[in-house]
Order: structure tokens, then C-alpha cells, then sequence
């Protein structure tokens, strides 16, 4: 009996861990076998080619990394003629993440990656300036998400997780409206907005000054999304933020996580994911217990 299956709206999995967009690239096969993975998430790509912002552009906090990437990739074109190749002999779902600054861009790259049959799933990441709405957020105007889901939910019948930003006033209000739009799963949390400063010189340590906060740090932050969200919609939640362990893992489960990402961690320890996984497989075993068991089961609390 596997007891670490699980599912994501339209796919099924051998276990709950995956990895966070931006965090893995296809080398790390060198560290252990890809396959071993729930399923496998690529970095975010965006209609045209990045470089991405000057350096320094990471740095290693107290409790985490702040980064400020400015999400270097390809872009969609080339993503699709090399890149994601790389991809199509691994035996598990593999989860395309993307980005644009339109609507339309966001349908435009859809359709092109509808054409892969060996693409299983979507991310979509709705934390990038909307040109359309003053440059914005895509994720801070629950109106937007909806819009923008309602059209990708209309062109694919593929997994649809629309990546969620903690950056908001009311992140339940946005899980709603991509859930209300089609979403068939959510993932949450992105990045935190963080900055670091040399108290000597007063130098921003990241060249662009606000960065993405992620890591260690992040995760009461991100737990308590999760459980917020999890009790106000029905579609499942691919949880992350701050998982170091597969204790971390059980707590997300527990606040209604069917899915977990693995992220900042990963750079210390590049086969922590297979670490968790077999700690999970122990853990689920001896306790002859199921993730549906214990999902969402968090009690005491008034």
C-alpha cells in the first residue's frame, strides 16, 4: 500500500513532494533520480527572453534568501524547441510554470504549450506587473485573477494551479476567484517582499533593493494561508514556504495541503526532496495512516 498518494485536481501522484519554481533546473538528476518526485515543476518563462536584473541579486538572510532574479529564462519560444525536451522522458507529471504581462500573452503561451502532449500541468504564476492595469500585480486584484483564470480554464483540460501571492491584503479573496474563474488547484505562498541593508555603508544588498523574501522564515507566515484558504475553498492546495523537513510537511498537511514544494532548502541540500519523501514514506507507515487521513485535520484551535 502506497500511503503517500495523493492528487492535485486533474492528477494523481506517488507522493506529495515536488519542487518550487525557480528553485530546480534539470541538473539536479545529477544529484538523484528526477522520477523519484511527485512531479516535477520547471522555472517560471515569460513570452520573450529575460536576462534577468543586475547583480548582486541574492543574498542570504538571517533566516532565509532574499532574491531579486528578475526571472531569467528563455522565454516561450525557446523554452518549447529545447528546454522542456529535456524534460519528456521523465515518468512523472511534469508542471510547466509561466508568467506574462497581459492577459492575452498568458492565453498566447497556453496555446503554445497546449501542443505538448507530455505537459501535464500548469502553474501560473500571477505575481508579475499587469501592463494592462497599471502595473499592478496580476495577484493583487481578485477581479483580474478571476479574468485571467475564467480564459486559461477555457483553453485547457490540464491541471490549472494558479500560484498565489502573500503580498496582499486578502489572500483568501483571491484563492476564491481563481477558484470561482476554474482553477483547478491553487498554490500558495510566493515570495514575501523583503529588503536587506549594511548597517556599516548603508548599501542595499540587492542592486534592485525590494526583493523576494523566501526560506526558513517565511513559514508561520505561509502556514496560516494555507489553513485560511483551505477552509474557504473547495479546490486543492499545492502548499509551500519554508519546508526544511518532513515534519514542516506534516504541519501543511495537517492546515489542508494536499501537495507540498520543496524550495530555499533545496541549495543547501540538493536531495532534501528525496530525503522528505522516504521520511514521509516511514512516517505514513508506522502511524498506518493516509494523507487524506490527516488532511486538513488541524485541531485546537478556538
Amino acid at each position: 500500500m502506497n500511503r503517500l498518494k495523493t492528487s492535485l485536481g486533474k492528477l494523481s501522484f506517488n507522493n506529495p513532494i515536488t519542487v518550487a519554481s525557480g528553485t530546480f533546473g534539470i541538473d539536479y538528476q545529477q544529484f538523484y533520480d528526477l522520477n523519484l518526485l511527485g512531479a516535477i515543476v520547471t522555472k517560471t518563462i515569460t513570452p520573450e527572453l529575460k536576462k534577468g536584473n543586475p547583480t548582486p541579486r541574492v543574498y542570504e538572510t538571517e533566516c532565509g534568501m532574499l532574491n531579486s532574479i528578475g526571472l531569467q529564462n528563455p522565454g516561450i519560444d525557446e523554452f518549447i524547441k529545447t528546454t522542456v525536451q529535456d524534460y519528456k522522458h521523465f515518468t512523472n507529471p511534469l508542471i510547466v510554470s509561466f508568467s506574462a504581462s497581459t492577459i492575452d500573452e498568458f492565453c498566447e503561451m497556453l496555446t503554445k504549450l497546449e501542443a505538448i502532449d507530455f505537459i501535464k500541468g500548469y502553474e501560473v504564476n500571477v505575481s508579475c506587473p499587469n501592463v494592462e492595469n497599471e502595473g499592478l500585480a496580476f495577484g493583487v486584484d481578485e477581479k483580474i485573477v478571476y479574468q485571467l483564470t475564467k480564459k486559461l480554464s477555457e483553453l485547457t483540460k490540464k491541471e490549472l494551479i494558479i500560484k498565489l501571492s502573500p503580498n496582499v491584503t486578502d489572500i483568501v479573496s483571491i484563492a476564491k476567484a481563481a477558484e470561482e474563474g476554474g482553477a483547478s488547484s491553487v498554490a500558495l505562498i510566493n515570495t514575501l517582499l523583503g529588503m536587506a541593508i549594511d548597517w556599516k555603508t548603508g548599501k542595499s544588498m540587492i542592486r534592485r533593493g525590494v526583493a523576494g523574501y523566501s526560506g526558513v522564515g517565511v513559514k508561520p507566515v505561509a502556514l496560516q494561508m494555507v489553513y485560511r484558504v483551505h477552509q474557504a475553498i473547495s479546490i486543492p492546495i499545492l502548499a509551500m514556504g519554508g519546508i526544511q523537513n518532513y515534519q514542516d510537511c506534516l504541519e501543511f498537511i495537517y492546515a489542508g495541503a494536499s501537495m507540498l514544494a520543496i524550495g530555499t532548502s533545496q541549495f543547501s541540500d540538493p536531495t532534501l526532496p528525496i530525503t522528505i519523501i522516504n521520511d514521509l514514506k516511514d512516517h505514513f507507515d508506522s502511524n498506518k495512516i493516509t494523507i487524506d487521513e490527516i488532511k486538513g485535520k488541524v485541531w485546537g484551535i478556538a
